[in-house]
């Protein structure tokens, strides 16, 4: 039996995946084997020797202690693309919040309220809330994975606009699907530089902390709207302020709401409901823990953002898993301490990821428990897992 720990409330979906016979699943379980966890901060945590895996719901980790993680030998899961839907959805309504002013009238009507006439007032009133239609407008995408791509395919085929996208990293997968009327930017300055609506779509770390700063937004069209439903910092709020003042920027749409943007004409603060769907929360709840099983059960891993995709199924025999550094000289001593006892290597898998490496042995049978030991006991070797 497999021992579970939920930090947040968890879809009950995750049943279909983690059964009673193999699992036990309690948020007050004191020694887990594996974590499911959404937004809980979990950097002040002490983890005990027995955790193997920790599953976020979700994509974002910020809330994980990555490199901690890394050095106890602990596999970090998230779920890129689960919620990637929701969140599409309500960049589209950001869109059309912003170009039309919908929130600002709507505040407007709600203080008609027990006035004489009102749909007089209503006809009076409302041409100040005039805006504008997206249709024939350039949509620039920074980011084409998951999110980014819907939004892009959704403006280009369904809303008439034009689209203009830039991403380095992007996969096959999302290059694939991309419609073929998004026109490719050489960078992202070009994009910032053509867009009459921007929206972001790229993790948040050291390189694109700040990243919508000062000098990006005066190299915008002037009036253009900014859309930001990837993580706070991404944005230099001030430079956002002094634009929106300017008239620089026409609106910001943002769904991560900090005090000081709070009550600022012509931002938009959404709360965080990029992803709160049911839909989403079933989908992320769903792969993180298919992600975990698999790992826990055959050692297969995949969307982990701290060790490498190693793809498994069941071993025919047994399967000894190491997690180590991505140093050389590493795999022959792993290596000597099974054949020394006389067994036999069915297979071997390598793989790394930046200083993280996995290897994985498949053997007719176990070794002896001196030799797991002993290749425990190899420098640069966080953990091993055996199987069967």
């Amino acid at each position: 039996m497999f021992k579970i720990q939920t930090l947040n409330k968890i879809s009950d979906i995750i049943y279909t995946q983690l059964s009673a016979e193999k699992y036990t699943v309690s948020a007050e379980e004191p020694v887990p084997e594996g974590i499911l966890v959404r937004s809980a901060a979990m950097h002040d945590m002490t983890f005990g020797e027995n955790l193997l895996a920790i599953a976020r719901a979700g994509a974002g980790v910020n809330n994980i202690p990555i490199d901690k993680c890394s050095k106890a030998g602990i596999c970090v899961f998230n779920t890129p693309g689960a919620n990637a839907n929701a969140v599409a959805e309500l960049v589209i309504c950001g869109l059309l919040l912003a170009s039309r002013d919908v929130f600002g009238g709507m505040q407007w009507a709600q203080g008609l309220k027990g006035q004489a006439d009102v749909p007089k007032l209503v006809e009076k009133g409302k041409g100040q809330f005039a805006g504008n239609e997206i249709r024939g407008k350039m949509l620039g995408v920074v980011g084409l994975g998951a999110i980014g791509r819907i939004v892009a395919n959704a403006a280009c085929n369904g809303l008439g606009m034009n689209v203009i996208g830039h991403d380095p990293y992007i996969s096959v997968d999302n290059a694939w699907a991309l419609s073929h009327k998004v026109v490719h930017a050489a960078n992202d300055a070009e994009v910032f530089a053509k867009a009459d609506y921007l929206t972001v779509h790229v993790p948040l770390n050291d390189k694109t902390r700040g990243m919508i700063n000062a000098d990006v937004i005066a190299k915008m069209k002037p009036g253009a709207v900014l859309m930001n439903f990837s993580r706070n910092e991404l944005v230099d709020n001030e430079a956002v302020k002094a634009a929106l003042a300017s008239g620089q920027l026409k609106a910001y749409v943002v769904d991560f709401p900090s005090d000081d943007l709070l009550g600022v004409e012509k931002v938009i603060a959404i709360p965080h409901l990029g992803a709160s769907t049911e839909e989403s929360e079933e989908n992320c709840a769903s792969m993180a823990a298919a992600q975990m099983r698999d790992y826990l059960e055959v050692g297969s891993i995949h969307n982990s953002v701290n060790l490498p995709e190693v793809p498994m199924s069941a071993p025919e025999g047994a399967r000894i898993l190491v997690i180590h550094e991505n140093v050389p000289n590493t795999i022959a001593p792993i290596t000597a301490c099974i054949s020394a006892e006389g067994v036999n290597i069915v297979n071997l898998t390598n793989k790394s990821k930046k200083d993280m490496a996995v290897t994985v042995v498949d053997v007719p049978e176990l070794p002896s428990a001196q030799a797991i030991a002993n290749i425990k006991r190899l420098p640069g070797v966080f953990r091993v897992r055996t199987f069967g």
